[in-house]
């Protein structure tokens, strides 16, 4: 669909001479090389993702018009705001760059949905349109298609919905909705599940329970909790997640919002300024709900200290030490903490592995690969991860798996190596950052 005058650029292909474009087996892919060495300058973190489409998808839903300021450009929003126009929903970008979204309520009956490979698109769509009555097909497209959502299948099955999946796996297709009841919630494969499930029921038009079971990644939660209430939305829950009551017949309010600096992007930068670069991250919010705030947690257990300035926020890692760190909560830190414990010496231990399974790759099994070509030795044995550290790493051509998250931890891995470093399918950082290699490239070089 057409963004009705919303800009949706993608990330840059041109090529320069830090990369290069190769068609291979009829696909198309960027390779990016990396020449080791120091870095100065100020890095603008972009925006949360997972904050920006939390509010494009209660924006779309709401009765009236909504302001959104600091609206991102990666895969995942442009995902979110073509799913919003696609159910009627208007969207405009003015010359005040921000973006007014004119909401529907009322959903088409028959849609065809595809998601990319966002995997919160995914799930907060599938849990949206299965409160509304019609007949909804949703697919994805590159590794989201590998992987699996077998909660759906589990959660809908008494629920009233006629669901069908490929073995829990996308595309879907749903026919009729929900009915409003208390339901059980396996919270152990997501919070993403539990965050669609709490933005869909209130509107339905009884009220719903839900008890759940083994919540992961709570702080997600809290940043869904957090979205609803700004829109209006009444719900009651206890104190540790476990049970909620979502009051039926609600609308979603139009809401002026300005979008959080991602923490996620940012930690790879602030691991960064922990291994050496003079580098400061600004555009970050220090009462932010978000996840990936707990870098900061993990920097200050490995002896590191934070520093904030009118530039931003830095980090002395001179003083660095191996540490213990549980990501169980906040998994998406594994990469840029593993390129932390890759140059700190001694052995770290980071917990909450299992969770790194089904991301955009395996991405336990694709950082222990990818740094062991490095040199670096990682071990893996169940839910808990050990990397032991070395001064410097080895160069060599490493792979991101397609995981945007593998690329960048590799690329500041990359500026403390022996040699250069070649990453494959580098193209991977739109999906959440557009503007990585560019910020890279305008950081100054030092001798």
């Amino acid at each position: 669909p057409k963004h009705n005058g919303c800009r949706s650029p993608g990330v840059d292909s041109s090529p320069n001479e830090n990369h290069e474009y190769r068609i291979r087996l009829g696909e198309i892919g960027m390779i990016k090389l990396i020449e080791p060495g120091k870095r100065k300058g100020v890095i603008v973190i972009p925006p949360s993702k997972s904050d920006a489409q939390r509010a494009i998808l209660i924006a779309g839903l709401a009765d009236g018009k909504s302001e959104l300021q600091n609206v991102g450009r990666s895969d995942d929003e442009r995902t979110m705001l073509q799913f919003i126009q696609q159910i009627g929903a208007e969207v405009r970008l003015n010359y005040d760059k921000k973006l007014h979204i004119t909401g529907t309520g009322n959903i088409p009956h028959n849609l065809n949905i595809i998601t990319g490979e966002s995997g919160l698109a995914s799930r907060l769509i599938t849990c949206i349109l299965a409160v509304h009555d019609g007949n909804y097909k949703i697919t994805g497209e590159g590794t989201l298609l590998n992987r699996p959502m077998h909660f759906f299948q589990d959660f809908f099955s008494n629920s009233g919905l006629d669901f069908q999946s490929e073995n829990g796996y996308l595309p879907f297709h749903l026919n009729g909705k929900i009915h409003a009841g208390t339901y059980q919630v396996d919270g152990s494969q997501s919070s993403q599940y539990l965050s669609g499930l709490l933005m869909a029921l209130p509107l339905l038009d009884g009220d719903s329970f839900l008890e759940v079971n083994n919540l992961t990644s709570i702080p997600y939660i809290r940043l869904t909790i957090q979205s609803l209430l700004n829109a209006g939305i009444k719900l009651e829950y206890t104190e540790t997640f476990s049970n909620f009551k979502l009051p039926g017949n609600q609308c979603y309010k139009p809401i002026n919002y300005t979008v959080e600096g991602d923490w996620s992007a940012a930690s790879y930068w602030l691991i960064g300024s922990a291994l050496g670069l003079e580098i400061s991250v600004s555009g970050l919010s220090m009462g932010s709900l978000q996840a990936d705030k707990n870098i900061l947690n993990a920097l200050i257990a490995a002896g590191c200290s934070v520093t904030q300035t009118h530039e931003g926020i830095a980090i002395d890692g001179s003083k660095r030490h191996c540490f213990e760190f549980d990501a169980t909560h906040c998994p998406d830190l594994f990469p840029a903490l593993v390129t932390f414990a890759a140059l700190t010496a001694g052995t770290s231990v980071l917990r909450g592995a299992e969770r790194l399974r089904y991301k955009e790759s395996d991405r336990a099994t694709a950082l222990k690969t990818e740094f062991e070509k490095l040199g670096v030795i990682i071990s893996i044995r169940g839910d808990e991860m050990r990397v032991t550290g070395k001064k410097f790493i080895s160069g060599g051509y490493v792979n991101s798996h397609h995981d945007h998250r593998i690329a960048m931890c590799l690329a500041i891995a990359g500026l403390f190596s022996t040699e250069s470093i070649t990453i494959d399918h580098a193209e991977s950082v739109a999906k959440s950052y557009p503007n990585f290699w560019k910020d890279l490239e305008r950081l100054e070089r030092l001798v």
